[in-house]
């Protein structure tokens, strides 16, 4: 390796993962070079938050990260770790930072069958990074009381909409987004679809949110009118606009091979959803891409928190980490790619090879096992499943 990747360790059991997957399937065979950031809750409350930032500088600078799931606290967090307080989602301020869209499609595996029978090719959730939910702003209604929505302009102008008029307690919940990042996003999700040769889906709820949802709507089809058209139309795909509610009744009777775009919240949702209908969380490839050329790679789940607690309690690890391992294979070859380096992008190639092989071959974690249609499966623990990839690497 000539540049390095940037690499964001994380928490609990994806962080033992993490630290597996290195010892065992990446530093035996690459001169490995990255730019090491501890994104484990304990050291950002440590920084103040302030790793993360610069872990999300860094990977603008090296243009490649790799991640690790990490924790987003809530209210329990903060007794069990002692935080200075609730500090923000790490993916909401990375992706924030490089004002990307993420896609997410799950691995496909012989003997791992969808539990909708329909579902013949994988379904790529591209999620709007920016805004929402993950950039809000709250308030606990003490009591009886106005709320308005306020926006005061640069000159001064004040624009004001009445949002409720409370007769007790109550709770506010304000979000925002910008023309700037859906526009990204709209170029990121036309970009892909041609890249990858597949149809493209939007979806949002423009019927009720008739401003806020209704702009989204807007900006994709007048950048598709007047830019992307005629290219879709050149390369024998598709795009349209439906209700999120039409798009969620409508992906079950498809056959997959389709990218479907949703903002930040729907798009979090759904890809939990197809990722788990097509066998397991575990099995979701996740990349962040910037309108810079700026790829992050992660794992689509959390940080298997029920596992970490018996593992330190001596459980063997049992733990899935596929999703983890696509997401260091996926970095390697983009890092490869990008720095001429035919040798590196081969070796990501061949260890997702080693690793979908060992699945169909039989042997596979204990979440997989229980839904493989194989005759003849053996489940094995993190530890042993690494052995077999290994052995086939």
């Amino acid at each position: 390796m000539t540049t390095p990747i940037v690499e964001m360790d994380g928490d609990e059991m994806t962080r033992i993962l993490w630290q597996m997957i290195k010892d065992e399937l990446i530093l035996p065979y690459v001169d490995l070079k990255t730019e090491y950031y501890d994104l484990g809750l304990k050291h950002r409350n440590e920084t103040n938050d302030q790793v993360t930032v610069d872990s999300a500088e860094a990977t603008l600078k090296y243009g490649v990260a790799v991640k690790c799931a990490t924790i987003t606290p809530n209210a329990a967090r903060v007794k069990e770790y002692d935080l200075k307080e609730m500090w923000k989602s790490p993916n909401g301020t990375i992706r924030a930072k490089l004002d990307g869209t993420v896609f997410r499609a799950p691995i496909i595996v012989k003997g791992i069958n969808p539990c909708v029978r329909n579902w013949e090719k994988p379904i790529t959730l591209a999620r709007h990074a920016y805004g929402d939910v993950y950039k809000n702003a709250e308030i606990k209604v003490p009591g009886a009381g106005k709320a308005e929505l306020v926006f005061t302009a640069e000159d001064g102008t004040v624009t004001k909409e009445l949002i409720h008029e409370f007769k007790g307690p109550g709770i506010i919940q304000g979000i925002h987004n910008t023309i700037a990042s859906i526009t990204s996003f709209a170029y990121a999700c036309f970009n892909y679809a041609l890249e990858t040769k597949q149809d493209l889906w939007f979806a949002t709820k423009d019927t009720i949110s008739k401003k806020y949802d209704h702009t989204f709507k807007d900006i994709f089809q007048d950048i598709y009118d007047n830019e992307y058209k005629d290219k879709f139309e050149k390369a024998g795909i598709t795009y349209f606009y439906t209700l999120i509610d039409d798009a969620v009744a409508r992906v079950m009777k498809e056959k997959g091979g389709f990218i479907w775009a949703c903002k930040n919240y729907d798009g979090d949702v759904m890809s939990d959803m197809v990722s788990s209908a097509f066998g397991s969380l575990s099995m979701m490839t996740s990349v962040l891409v910037s309108p810079k050329g700026v790829f992050e790679y992660e794992a689509a789940h959390g940080t298997i928190q029920k596992h970490y607690y018996r593992y330190l309690e001596g459980e063997e690890p049992k733990s899935n980490p596929v999703a983890t391992i696509f997401a260091w294979s996926g970095a390697l070859k983009k890092r490869g790619e990008l720095d001429g380096i035919k040798e590196l992008t081969e070796f990501g190639e061949r260890l997702e090879k080693a690793v979908i092989g060992t699945i169909e071959s039989g042997v596979m974690t204990a979440d997989l096992s229980r839904i493989c249609s194989l005759s003849d499966v053996k489940t094995v623990n993190t530890k042993d499943f690494f052995k077999e990839i290994k052995s086939r690497l």
